[in-house]
């Protein structure tokens, strides 16, 4: 059996209809060689039995890590899935976030030890999201129809809309890319290595954002990891939901991370 070059890590609660889409988008990248390892924060019994049925019948190659419902354990589960990776190579997304079609070659062209690839994400509209299927997925729908996203992004509630044009060049990547971005949670990939030798992710964030981006990339930083952009090449389309309640007790653990300036975290993989 062919060693798999990448292992795809999709955080993952309950939202079947989202990581049907999801998983559409990965089985037509360009490049295959790549596991996906789905981190279940808790699922119930019914989404448990439907996600079964949709790995036994999908042609990727898929693994399901799973833990009791306890709240939001986002990097907790993370954490599981890093070391069930199989691949040296990590690249993290969300279960509501479909990959442009060279999204998984992007992050494993563009690796590199001590470098941490940010990819971006389009917005979609309620709008544009109604009109989304596996096999519309499957066909190209979200490239096929840009302009008709563009237009949505300045008539309707689409936003970020440019963040969809997948620029090949190198020479317009490197200017358009001067400006330093952040790292998204949704959205990155890195050495397995450079994750573990920060310990990976912070288990003490119980909400969402903060721990499974801002965090990580402070400490990756500290440990001499670049954040490097990958804007209008590792491109994805965020599918619309009501938007989640930030934890405002995260920045507090983060301000304390910051006081420690210490990468390593003792909340993470290693207890």
């Amino acid at each position: 059996m062919a060693v798999l070059k990448t292992s795809i890590i999709i955080a993952f609660y309950n939202r079947i209809d989202f990581i049907q889409l999801v998983l559409a988008g990965f089985e037509r990248q360009s490049f295959k060689e790549f596991e996906i390892i789905i981190a279940d924060d808790g699922s119930d019994e019914k989404s448990l039995y439907e996600l079964k049925e949709i790995i036994k019948k999908s042609s990727l190659s898929i693994k399901h890590v799973w833990h009791e419902d306890k709240g939001f354990r986002k990097n907790k589960i993370l954490n599981k899935a890093v070391i069930e990776s199989a691949s040296d190579y990590l690249v993290f997304v969300d279960g509501d976030c479909i990959p442009h079609r060279e999204f998984t070659a992007e992050h494993f062209r563009n690796r590199a030890e001590k470098k941490c690839l940010a990819g971006r994400r389009v917005n979609l509209s309620k709008r544009i999201t109604s009109k989304l299927n596996p096999e519309e997925i499957k066909n190209g729908f979200l490239e096929k129809k840009l302009v008709t996203i563009l237009f949505d992004s300045i008539f309707g509630k689409t936003y970020d809309a440019e963040k969809g044009f997948y620029i090949k060049s190198q020479f317009v990547r490197e200017i358009i890319n001067r400006k330093k971005r952040g790292l998204l949670g949704s959205n990155f990939s890195i050495h397995k290595k450079d994750l573990l030798d920060i310990n990976g992710f912070d288990e003490r964030y119980d909400g969402a954002s903060v721990g499974e981006d801002t965090d990580i990339q402070f400490r990756l930083e500290l440990n001499g990891v670049k954040i490097e952009s990958l804007n209008n090449a590792a491109i994805q389309y965020h599918i619309y939901h009501d938007y989640q309640e930030r934890a405002m007790k995260n920045w507090e653990i983060f301000k304390s991370v910051k006081k420690s300036g210490i990468y390593f975290t003792p909340y993470g993989i290693q207890k």
